[in-house]
C-alpha cells in the first residue's frame, strides 16, 4: 500500500510539473506576443483569472510538481 501511494505522489507530481510548464510556456508566449492580452479574462469560462496570473500560477504548479516529483525519486534512491 505505501509503494503505491509513492507511485502515486511521483506521477501526480511529473503530471503537475509537465502541464504546470507547458501552461507557463504557455503564458510566456503570449507576454512575448502579444502583451495587451494580459490584462484580459483567460477565456469566457474563467474571465475572472488573468492571463499574466495564470502565467505565474503555473509556474508555481510546476515548481511544486518539480519538488514533488525530485524529492519521491530521491526518497525511493535512499530506501534501497
Amino acid at each position: 500500500m505505501v509503494a503505491y501511494l509513492k507511485l502515486i505522489i511521483k506521477v501526480v507530481g511529473e503530471f503537475l510539473f509537465l502541464f504546470g510548464l507547458l501552461a507557463w510556456i504557455y503564458g510566456v508566449l503570449i507576454q512575448l506576443i502579444h502583451p495587451e492580452w494580459l490584462t484580459l479574462g483567460l477565456s469566457h469560462i474563467v474571465p475572472w483569472i488573468r492571463v499574466d496570473t495564470f502565467t505565474i500560477i503555473s509556474f508555481v504548479v510546476a515548481a511544486i510538481g518539480f519538488l514533488t516529483w525530485r524529492l519521491s525519486k530521491e526518497l525511493r534512491l535512499t530506501q534501497n
